[in-house]
């Protein structure tokens, strides 16, 4: 049985103040920034955004606290980083941590990648 298409992203609590920011540094990495809240992929993006939030910060048992208003975020890898279907390549895993580690007092995260359902991006030549 196989898996079905799926994206592998970093699920990450973000200050909303630096949001903005990180996405814009991320995209000229050829990140990509899915707020869980407007992700085309929830059906209820507020209820989902709470529960993963909800999630990470019970992980932690109070060491996350500061985050409790955060934005989580999915971080998917645009195409630069894929080669058909391969595994994405452990640079684009280290290019990733790199740039969440610039920002560590305003993001939180684990070092691994879920799968969600495929985000799909608007195709900008279709405009």
């Amino acid at each position: 049985m196989r898996r079905p298409p799926h994206e592998n992203v970093a699920t990450v609590l973000v200050h909303p103040r630096v949001l903005g920011d990180l996405e814009l540094e991320l995209m000229a990495l050829d990140l990509r920034v899915w707020p869980v809240r407007t992700a085309p992929i929830c059906d209820d993006g507020p209820r989902q955004a709470f529960q993963v939030r909800h999630r990470l910060l019970e992980r932690h048992r109070g060491e996350w606290d500061l985050a409790a208003d955060w934005t989580p975020v999915w971080i998917g890898f645009g195409p630069s980083w894929r080669d058909g279907d391969e595994p994405l390549p452990w640079a684009a895993h280290a290019v990733l941590w790199r740039a969440l580690d610039a920002r560590a007092e305003h993001v939180r995260f684990h070092r691994r990648l879920e799968g969600v359902p495929r985000l799909a991006v608007p195709d900008e030549a279709a405009r």
